[in-house]
């Protein structure tokens, strides 16, 4: 039996490969499928969680018919001062042997995955043309949505980076978006939510009231920033929380992106909010910021729902908006449109499959030799 070894350095070589176009295109069809269960095509088991010594493990399996089955394992460090970061990786199963095909490193897979997601909320009821993005955090999942949105929006022309210190990731992430992108202006700013100065707090305010996009994507128990420093037209991509105990922004936000009439006398427009999520049930358990703010499942819309709107041709009750003008009233407490993505199992094996098909299109095509890919043959 031969196995396929994809390392982290494979994974950034296939990837890089992968269109944003098909990158969007694959997680609209997840999205999809999560939101049309009676499809039958579809197989999520609840995630298995393992005590160890240093870490807790989770193991989640998923299948889509079309697509094959994995299963993802991730550990989560015990200690909250451990910054390695997730190790994470996807076993690939082959539909038709059974036996695993493939071992591929997840760590950035899973970036990449939830940075597809975010986009196609942005794509769908984000603003048309974004200039500026302000973004928390320092980790892969920051780069991964700053490089794809960099990508499908040439207009961004300005991005700030919002980390609790100045520190080395930080520094790296920011090289290596500048580099790829030299188009923007990329700056960096120091900012603890939890030891905020008056210098500090006087900069992120400057910086997100006049954002279009916002990205957080921390492990924060604590408001990153209030609702007040977000004006409207503003949409958020909000990735770090997945626990009840977590949460990256205030009830007031989220309250914000709850569908209503908000009438602008100034402009004759009407803007409707939206409070988008990747699996209603899934983040009414795990995301703090909707438990905290007590949203039922008739005030949020699966992202899967409005793909399958948008492929039926259906007029959508929520348009694009463009961002506000400064100085229009109630700019900062009118309607903005939320992005919550907890993550969900299927991802993981669009993204894991499309990553192998593509190191085996890749190497028998020969464009990049074998990738560094490491065939395993033994017996079983």
């Amino acid at each position: 039996m031969s196995v396929r070894v994809l390392t982290g350095t494979d994974v950034r070589n296939i990837t890089a490969e992968l269109s944003v176009e098909f990158l969007q295109s694959l997680m609209e069809d997840v999205f999809a499928l999560i939101s049309s269960p009676e499809s039958g095509t579809a197989y999520l088991p609840h995630r298995i969680s393992i005590p160890m010594e240093n870490h807790t493990a989770l193991f989640m399996p998923a299948r889509i018919s079309t697509m094959g089955t994995a299963m993802k394992v991730v550990s989560v460090p015990s200690n909250s001062d451990d910054k390695r970061g997730l190790p994470a990786s996807t076993l690939v199963l082959d539909k038709h042997t059974g036996a695993v095909k493939a071992i591929v490193n997840a760590r950035s897979l899973t970036a990449l995955r939830n940075a597809a997601g975010s986009l196609l909320s942005t794509t769908l009821v984000g603003p048309i043309s974004p200039t500026r993005i302000v973004a928390f955090g320092a980790g892969e999942q920051v780069l991964a949505h700053l490089d794809l949105h960099f990508q499908a929006f040439p207009s961004v022309k300005s991005c700030t980076i919002v980390n609790r210190s100045i520190n080395d990731r930080l520094s790296s992430i920011t090289s290596q978006l500048a580099d790829k992108h030299p188009s923007v202006n990329l700056s960096v700013l120091a900012y603890d939510a939890f030891n905020v100065t008056s210098e500090s707090s006087a900069q992120l305010r400057s910086y997100l009231s006049n954002a279009d996009i916002i990205i957080t994507a921390t492990p924060s128990h604590l408001p990153l920033f209030p609702s007040s420093w977000v004006r409207s037209g503003t949409h958020v991509i909000l990735i770090g929380s997945y626990t009840p105990q977590m949460k990256e922004v205030d009830t007031d936000l989220i309250m914000r992106a709850i569908p209503t009439s908000f009438h602008n006398d100034e402009t004759n427009e009407t803007h409707s909010p939206i409070l988008l999520v990747d699996s209603i049930s899934a983040c009414l358990v795990e995301a703090g910021e909707i438990i905290e703010a007590g949203i039922k499942p008739s005030q949020v819309v699966e992202i899967g729902k409005f793909v399958l709107d948008k492929r039926e041709h259906v007029r959508s009750n929520w348009r694009k908006f463009a961002s506000k003008s400064k100085g229009v009233a109630n700019d900062f407490v009118g309607p903005i449109t939320i992005f919550k993505s907890v993550g969900v199992g299927l991802q993981d094996v669009a993204i894991a499959y499309a990553v192998v098909d593509k190191a085996e299109e890749m190497e028998r095509s020969n464009a990049k030799g074998t990738m560094g890919v490491v065939v395993l043959d033994f017996d079983v």
